[in-house]
């Protein structure tokens, strides 16, 4: 049975941590699947379809040829579910995050029998996405923290 994990987000922006867990899950999955999703409860800030070009270019270069991009609107588990995976994605930086996570696994394991596999941030377990905002909404250079690709969308 082949291996296909989801790894689902807003990636508003996709930062080098969401890279790395997607490079640490493209080691251990024959498939892995980024669900760039909608978020009712969130703002947008980035549109969608540039960020999943950008994301797209940026699996490219680093030559993951088992991991594709997809949009996607509704249960992230229903969509996991329906493109054929059999378990989902999630990044952890740290025990909050566990906290919360761990919830909506519950959930998800209910709704579409589905479990989840974690990942640790490790060295990026300081940055999110709305950290990554701030910064640049106040001027301080993010290159560090964003892949090219996610960066030259910002620039323009």
């Amino acid at each position: 049975m082949e291996k296909i994990g989801f790894y689902a987000g807003s990636f508003d922006p996709f930062t080098n941590g969401h890279l790395q867990i997607v490079m640490k899950a493209a080691n251990v999955f024959d498939k892995v699947i980024i669900g760039l999703a909608y978020n009712s409860e969130k703002q947008v800030r980035i549109d969608k379809e540039k960020m999943k070009d950008a994301i797209k270019k940026t699996i490219e270069e680093m030559n993951l040829k088992n991991v594709d991009v997809i949009l996607y609107d509704g249960l992230t588990a229903c969509e996991a579910k329906k493109r054929g995976a059999n378990i989902l994605i999630r990044g952890l930086r740290n025990g909050t995050d566990y906290q919360y996570e761990e919830n909506i696994a519950q959930a998800n394991e209910k709704i579409e029998g589905l479990d989840t596999c974690y990942f640790r941030a490790g060295d990026w377990g300081y940055l999110s996405s709305s950290l990554v905002m701030e910064l640049w909404n106040n001027g301080v250079n993010v290159d560090k923290f964003l892949p090219k690709h996610v960066v030259e969308i910002l620039e323009k």
